[in-house]
């Protein structure tokens, strides 16, 4: 959506400057991606015209500015001449949506173009640079050029498409004051010809017809800020419709009169029906289509494009003039079958408001008038103007309940006073029916939301007491786990906070919360796990010849839909090899332990047990384990499932670890490196016999809970002893805190060995 400054002046009255309205929008929900004040074209007189050396039909112009200085400039005009003023684009210079640049043509630098009124955008003439007035002072702006915003406008404020919505919300948010434009009423003027409506997917529609017109530019006003947007000025009655759809964001079209024959029909579009639009293309329609029609067919493509047959030329004398509320889904089935997308299928495709098609048909009959001439000969009203059934509960406690702020009910009240609600205040509670416009205000959220955009987001106070405009301290403990991770070689992977449920669903067994309105079909849950996103993120790498990766993410994940259920997570996920071939060694993949390594990192001495029991859905079932203390899974590790990996496309072997919360982690002690002990390590072997199922990290976990001067335990042989047994030994490290004597070791070795023998049904060997 693109507007002018002094358009938006007309109804806004205010001292603040483009930019500062820019911020004010910004910070309302409106985000204006550029303010563009561009410079202006001067008139300039040429003094020297000499023939190109190297062109049979350019010129070497020297023009004088108004600076002192004559300016060199290159121009092709058959018209350039010793003695005229024209208009000089100086280097900086846009036009026809390009920079003017200082360069050489055919050798000869040129510094500036001389324009003409096409490229200036004030007439069609292309044939020769503009001749200005003998009188025009040198070096004076051409035209007025205008300060232009643009903003990108989200789906659910289509208000936002129109000059009047986007002050409305100025004038609330206390830039500036609302003035009230001065609408004429819908004259009820009988015509020759009515309006039939066959379809319920037009709501209402008006007609002026208007005879003895004579088609000439629009005045210099709407000329212009047409121009600045974009829009190629044509004539007043197709200037008119335009302007109206960006001043009003509502939608008109402009017939022929004399080659509509009969009364106009809204209906729905025959099955291969063909309609030829403004542009010559033919389209063949189906049931589903709805279309404005006469007594020989298709006029236009209701709500999308206008037809050839009754399209507006510099030869009509007499005019049609339609406003109508057509339905969004209608419209947009239809533009989207087949492929055309116009300023007005734009706003009816979001909604518009129902009300304001008779007064956009007079307002825009006005200009018209005002520039051609004519009489309105008779107007049709069809349908109805009456606004949708809308109204709201709210109490203004409500505020305080979704935000933590409190706001004055009277605050509240003026509020949504200024942006065109209507409150109506009683014992039980307030009654808000929303502005006509405001098709997204439908349930007490939305109020809430409207009153904070305006209210201002830089007054929500955070749960440590700071708003969220102030500087907040890092989380220290998500840092250093980051840090910590990104020491063992995995890099930080950031996915969207939306899942998809066909794939949570083959992940895990946790609950999906589903969204109503989803922003692609990919997307149709709150994720409840990072798998899916670091999973997308190998499947995609892997397609492109990366398998090798080392992933880590750290982010929410949501257990309810509710405030405050939700948790973080972190999980890693390694594919492919360890390291790139090199001629000194072979590589190898991945495997499970690798993952393993990272959890105990970040468990950080914590003690923990192994167990390999219910494996998750997206674990390979034989090759998981889960870190326990005592019955709580703190967290799990494991290769990816097979049928996992192929429905996701995934070929690379993948290994996977994740923990489930972060708050189980030790806090401040994630990423740094312990001090270093005075004291240097003592280590001890151990060999324990042990029934052939038993698994060695049962051994080792239990031996490091034997006491907490233990820092690292370590399998270096195991072997099958041929009678329902085997041998595990593996290595302890003990980091003393004191002088350790012979008897302190002995009996820290004694609680290994009768912990392991108690705990693991194991038997110490060469004792």
């Amino acid at each position: 959506m693109k507007w002018t400054y002094d358009w938006l002046t007309e109804y806004l009255k205010t001292d603040a400057s483009a930019d500062a309205i820019a911020d004010k929008l910004t910070c309302t929900g409106l985000e204006v991606d550029e303010v563009i004040s561009p410079i202006a074209p001067i008139a300039a007189r040429i003094v020297e015209c000499k023939p190109h050396e190297n062109s049979d039909h350019l010129h070497v112009l020297m023009v004088d500015d108004g600076t002192g200085t004559l300016r060199q400039v290159v121009c092709g005009a058959p018209n350039a001449r010793v003695g005229l003023i024209s208009a000089l684009a100086v280097p900086g210079c846009v036009v026809g949506g390009m920079e003017i640049k200082s360069g050489k043509l055919r050798g000869v630098l040129s510094d500036g173009m001389m324009c003409s009124s096409r490229e200036l955008g004030i007439g069609d003439d292309h044939s020769g640079i503009i001749e200005l007035p003998s009188d025009t002072v040198v070096g004076t702006p051409v035209i007025d050029v205008k300060t232009v915003f643009d903003a990108g406008i989200t789906p659910n404020r289509p208000d936002y498409l129109s000059v009047r919505g986007i002050v409305r919300d100025l004038s609330a948010s206390g830039i500036g004051e609302y003035l009230t434009p001065t609408d004429p009423e819908f004259e009820n003027k009988p015509a020759d010809r009515s309006v039939l409506i066959k379809t319920d997917k037009c709501r209402a529609y008006k007609m002026i017809e208007i005879h003895g017109v004579t088609v000439r530019p629009s005045n210099t006003r709407i000329a212009s800020r047409l121009a600045a947007i974009g829009i190629n000025p044509k004539n007043a009655p197709v200037d008119a419709t335009n302007y109206i759809c960006y001043d009003m964001a509502q939608p008109m079209h402009c017939f022929d009169a004399d080659a509509v024959h009969g009364d106009i029909v809204v209906r729905m579009a025959k099955s291969g029906e063909v309609f030829t639009d403004l542009f010559g293309n033919g389209h063949e329609l189906t049931e589903n289509d709805m279309v404005i029609a006469d007594n020989d067919g298709i006029l236009a493509l209701a709500g999308v494009i206008g037809g050839m047959r009754a399209s507006t030329t510099d030869t009509t004398q007499n005019i049609i003039l339609e406003s109508a509320y057509f339905d969004p889904v209608s419209v947009r089935k239809s533009a989207k079958r087949l492929g055309i997308s116009t300023d007005a299928s734009y706003r009816y495709e979001r909604g518009i408001d129902p009300t304001i098609t008779g007064v956009a048909a007079m307002r825009a009959a006005q200009i018209i008038m005002d520039a051609c001439g004519g009489d309105i000969v008779g107007t049709f009203a069809a349908g109805t103007d009456a606004p949708f059934e809308k109204q709201i509960k709210y109490n203004p406690n409500y505020f305080l309940i979704k935000t933590g702020i409190e706001m004055p009910a009277d605050t509240q009240r003026d509020i949504l006073t200024a942006l065109g609600h209507r409150v109506d205040v009683s014992e039980s509670g307030w009654l808000i029916t929303p502005h006509t416009s405001r098709v997204d205000i439908d349930i007490p959220e939305t109020i809430v939301a409207d009153l904070m955009r305006i209210y201002g987001y830089e007054r929500i106070a955070t749960s440590s007491g700071h708003t969220i405009g102030d500087a907040r301290p890092h989380d220290t403990h998500e840092i250093d786990i980051k840090k910590l991770l990104s020491s063992r070689g995995l890099n930080e992977c950031r996915s969207f906070g939306f899942g998809n449920l066909s794939i949570e669903q083959l992940l895990s067994d946790r609950p999906n919360i589903k969204i109503a309105n989803p922003i692609t079909s990919d997307y149709d849950t709150m994720r409840n796990g990072l798998l899916y996103g670091l999973l997308s993120a190998v499947s995609n790498n892997e397609k492109r010849g990366y398998p090798d990766l080392n992933l880590f993410e750290l982010g929410t994940v949501f257990d309810g839909d509710m405030p405050g259920q939700q948790h973080t997570q972190v999980a890693i996920v390694r594919t492919g090899a360890t390291s790139p071939k090199h001629w000194t060694g072979r590589n190898r993949s991945v495997d499970i332990y690798d993952v393993k390594a990272d959890l105990i990192a970040l468990m950080s001495g914590q003690r923990f047990t192994v167990s390999s029991d219910n494996a998750p859905r997206w674990a390979h079932p034989y090759r998981y384990g889960a870190l326990m203390q005592g019955k709580k899974k703190i967290a799990e590790f494991g290769e990816l499932h097979p049928s996992v990996a192929k429905k996701l496309r995934i070929k690379t072997n993948t290994v996977i670890a994740i923990v489930d919360d972060i708050s189980v982690l030790p806090a401040m002690r994630c990423g740094r490196q312990p001090a270093l002990s005075e004291f240097q390590p003592i280590t001890r072997d151990f060999a324990f016999i042990v029934s052939a199922d038993t698994m060695a990290d049962k051994l080792t976990s239990v031996a490091r809970s034997a006491d907490n001067r233990i820092t690292d335990v370590v399998v270096f042989d195991a072997f099958d002893m041929n009678d329902g047994t085997k041998s595990i030994a593996f290595t302890i490290t003990i980091q003393p805190n004191d002088n350790m004597s012979d008897s302190d070791l002995l009996s820290l070795q004694e609680s290994v060995i009768q912990l392991v023998e108690k705990k693991c049904n194991a038997k110490i060997r060469d004792r």
